[in-house]
């Protein structure tokens, strides 16, 4: 099973939907990191992935995106590849 982990915030609806499509896929959220509440995370987060919205998702060491790009993966038929599917 591959780890997913997600930089997210407490009241992100795109971060909702995002683990929403994993679970409807059988997956869960390894690590949801905090990026409102945890000092330092948003920055972590920037350096990462160049980016400033959440959600930012990761499978294993691959950087997916936000949810539209997790979205797209998935309607695309890359996304389960990804899943080891």
């Amino acid at each position: 099973m591959p780890r997913i982990t997600m930089y997210s915030t407490r009241v992100c609806p795109y971060c909702q939907m995002a683990e929403r499509l994993l679970a409807n896929k059988g997956f869960a959220i390894d690590e949801k990191i905090l990026v409102d509440t945890e000092a330092g995370k948003r920055e972590e987060m920037m350096e990462r992935t160049g980016r400033r919205t959440v959600p930012q998702i990761f499978i294993d060491d691959t950087h997916v995106g936000g949810f539209d790009d997790l979205s797209a993966l998935d309607r695309a038929g890359k996304l389960d590849p990804l899943l080891g599917k």
